[in-house]
């Protein structure tokens, strides 16, 4: 035997009627585990007694009938073995349909949904033994149904089965009282009326189910004649089937296509998904997605067990061989919640690694956007292995949204990267987005992450990367980047020496205390107190030192930062919503925000964005992600670059448009200059004394030579040159503020895009003078014959 039984459920004897249900007949319902595999079974025994003949043929044409009928509704057949002494049958883990409905009785009631679904199955199965077998149950009832795991509905008790056409001589005797009350008026009254159709006696011990789910056991058969608490949609299909003519009982297929129509009893959603989920093999391609896309909106209606065993079976075989893609994603996570972690592990897990390979971008951007959703289910060395090699690969994705999501997941995948990739591939990747991603937020937000993340790096790195980064951010045009690095600034304080709080932070934070953007002077004048107030205690107490600066050199700790998480908590929401927005709206007007300076927004706009503002829209980009014109994002963006004058030779910002026109005017100096990312201007470059600057070639305008929003041009140094290189070599205008700086601003704006608009205007001239005389000369050009100009 493949099955051993442990833990018997209940025992019933022959001539008993439990009210709870259970096997009809003298069957032992026990339970038992598969050995091989530990999976669970239901095994039903029956012991053979002497001077029992009659009800051991019964036995045994019942263990014939389960064994040869194969049903979704009926129930399923594993195993069986027969012996002089006894009978064992192997099925399907189930309960008795009286016990489960006692169960969950307790725990709150069925709702007329499952209910709905159950009765559907068990007619589902009496249409296919009547109509297609032409097979009379003659034992329905509530001792003959069962309940597995998902609470599916399976007709068992075929006992007293016999055939409609009459081979094999008439119904068996039942010899069991108790059942006799389920019999029809007809058998029962002994006028001698005929039975008309061979499904009448069956349609009245349905009647009798209906009556018995809804009020329980049935007392007498008089009491059918008071519905009870049955669904008024269904009551009058239920009066059909307890009818004293049997003539007029409908066929099972009728009186499911009856409960079916408009209003009825089954006709409901929970119904509807079965059945679509029955029939999903033979479904059209966009059928199926059109459900999935549907089914997230309904599984908090349907039952618990429903979605754990039945939904997301389906959800996994969708995705591993019906190329369902990211529609799949929203309710598999959805059902995922009802699993414990064990669970998780075995059926949720393999899949999001096997998602996490693929080049689909909406399934890429979608898991990226639920990942808080099963990162704690992810150990390391999955995450390190599996994961991240390929995470990475969105952060050079040509597609703003991608980057984005992938910088904010790193947000959840920071806490268990190991040293190699935390410390050297992610920094490698953040100092790339910072010095030539296009877009503002993006930069804003790679530098928010970078200050919330910064507790996990290791000391060195730490020491060697987080001043030059968020350096970088407060000479950064798009104003929230400015104020993303003071918050940066402020919520790692406890990672920076005195030492450098004195000579590199607070310099640098005391140049934006004249910034354009009064969103940046209030963060900056924030900071500063802060850290002045720092060194001042320790002024006051030298002996303080040691305890201030306790993190500086200890190693990695993800509770270090968290006394300051709220000076960044705004950035992944407000910029983020900011960026969708961008994305949504205007494809290609981001690039352009490089090249500007912000205009002051309203106070607390971008800054106090809610987190819920910031989920719902996210939510509907990913909604919408097939409706969005992806493949000219790339092109619209190359066309905005390429009709603004850069603000930077020197910058990053300027040879980030020089690496976006590749194939255009790229001359072989830019192309150099960017081939790594250790560049000038790079993280590792830090605070270290630089020899002197070279100078840059004549008629080279450097980023501090622009008037960027101040009255008079700034001495300070290349914003994008190591941050070690700016000294106070000049003084700093007497006053910033008596000045005219839109006037100036304005005035500048219009002589640069009237300057650049004659320049289009004479390049476009002069590229049509020469295609027509290459038209002319040479004819068509061949494939492949192309030169750039």
């Amino acid at each position: 035997m493949w099955f051993f039984a442990r833990d018997p459920v209940r025992d019933f004897h022959v001539g008993s009627a439990d009210p709870e249900g259970g096997p009809p007949g003298p069957w032992v319902l026990h339970r038992g585990r598969k050995k091989a595999t530990g999976s669970p079974v239901s095994i039903f025994v029956y012991d053979v007694k002497p001077g029992a003949e009659e009800q051991t043929q019964v036995a045994k044409a019942a263990f014939k009938r389960l064994k040869t009928l194969r049903h979704p509704n009926i129930l399923a057949y594993i195993d069986g073995l027969e012996t002089d002494k006894c009978l064992h049958v192997v099925t399907e883990a189930v309960t008795p349909l009286g016990m489960y409905l006692k169960e969950r009785a307790e725990a709150g009631g069925l709702k007329d949904l499952e209910l709905s679904w159950g009765l559907h199955q068990i007619v589902k199965a009496l249409s296919f033994l009547v109509n297609d077998c032409s097979l009379i149950h003659n034992n329905v009832c509530m001792a003959a149904v069962f309940v597995d795991r998902a609470g599916e509905w399976k007709l068992g008790g075929l006992d007293y089965m016999y055939s409609a056409q009459g081979n094999g001589g008439g119904p068996p005797r039942k010899g069991v009282p108790e059942l006799e009350q389920y019999d029809p008026p007809e058998l029962a009254d002994g006028s001698g009326r005929a039975v008309r159709e061979k499904w009448s006696a069956d349609m009245w011990r349905l009647g009798c189910l209906i009556w018995e789910v809804f009020n329980g056991p049935l007392p007498r058969a008089a009491a059918l004649r008071n519905p009870g608490k049955i669904p008024k949609s269904l009551v009058p299909h239920y009066c059909e089937l307890v009818g004293a003519n049997p003539k007029v009982r409908p066929n099972p297929a009728r009186f499911l296509q009856n409960c079916r129509a408009p209003g009825g009893f089954m006709n409901n959603r929970f119904v509807e998904t079965n059945l679509f989920l029955e029939e999903i093999q033979i479904k059209e391609p966009a059928e199926k997605q059109k459900f999935f896309q549907e089914l997230s909106k309904s599984l908090d209606s349907f039952p618990e067990d429903f979605c754990r065993h039945k939904v997301l079976p389906q959800l996994l075989t969708a995705f591993e061989f019906g190329n369902a893609g990211a529609v799949v994603l929203t309710p598999l996570f959805k059902v995922g919640k009802f699993l414990n972690a064990e669970e998780y592990q075995q059926k949720i897990i393999p899949v999001v690694v096997k998602m996490f390979s693929s080049t689909d971008r909406a399934m890429r951007i979608r898991l990226l956007q639920q990942m808080e959703q099963f990162i704690q289910y992810l150990d390391e060395p999955t995450v390190n292995t599996q994961i991240f090699p390929h995470v990475v690969h969105g952060f050079l994705d040509t597609n703003p949204a991608i980057r984005e999501q992938t910088v904010k997941s790193m947000l959840l995948l920071a806490p268990k990267l190991n040293e190699a990739n935390l410390n050297v591939e992610l920094m490698k990747h953040f100092a790339r987005l910072q010095a030539k991603d296009e877009q503002g937020p993006i930069r804003c937000n790679t530098t928010v992450c970078l200050g919330k993340i910064g507790s996990y790096l290791s000391a060195s790195t730490r020491h060697r990367v987080l001043t030059s980064a968020f350096s970088r951010a407060t000479k950064d045009p798009f104003a929230p980047s400015r104020v993303a690095g003071v918050l940066g600034f402020a919520a790692t304080h406890n990672l920076y020496s005195m030492n450098d709080c004195a000579h590199k932070i607070l310099p640098v934070l005391c140049g934006l205390t004249v910034d354009p953007e009064k969103s940046v002077r209030d963060q900056a004048f924030k900071a500063i107190r802060s850290f002045l107030s720092k060194l001042e205690s320790v002024s006051e107490d030298p002996t303080q030192l040691a305890e201030v600066e306790k993190d500086v050199h200890a190693a990695s700790s993800p509770g270090m930062g968290g006394a300051a998480a709220s000076w960044a908590g705004w950035a992944v929401t407000g910029v983020s919503s900011l960026t969708s927005k961008l994305i949504r709206a205007h494809p290609a007007a981001a690039p352009a925000e490089t090249n500007v300076p912000q205009r002051p927004t309203p106070e607390g706009h971008w800054e106090t964005q809610e987190e819920g503002t910031d989920t719902a829209e996210d939510s509907s980009v990913a909604d919408r992600w097939d409706d969005e014109d992806w493949g000219s994002l790339e092109q619209e963006a190359e066309s905005v670059l390429a009709q603004q004058e850069d603000w930077s030779t020197g910058g990053r910002a300027s040879r980030a448009g020089q690496v976006s026109r590749v194939g255009h005017n790229l001359d072989p100096k830019s192309e150099s200059d960017w081939g790594s990312w250790e560049a000038e201007g790079s993280w590792e470059q830090g605070w270290q004394e630089p020899s002197p600057p070279e100078p840059p070639p004549e008629g080279t305008r450097l980023a501090s030579e622009y008037n960027w929003g101040g009255s008079e041009p700034s001495d300070k140094g290349d914003p994008f040159a190591a941050v070690s290189s700016r000294r106070e070599t000049s003084p700093r205008p007497d006053s910033w503020g008596d000045d005219n700086w839109e006037g100036l601003e304005t005035e500048s704006r219009q002589g640069k895009a009237e300057l650049a608009r004659k320049k289009r205007e004479e390049r476009r001239r002069e590229m049509e003078a020469k295609r027509a005389e290459k038209k002319a000369a040479k004819g068509p050009m061949k494939l492949g014959t192309r030169k750039l100009d």
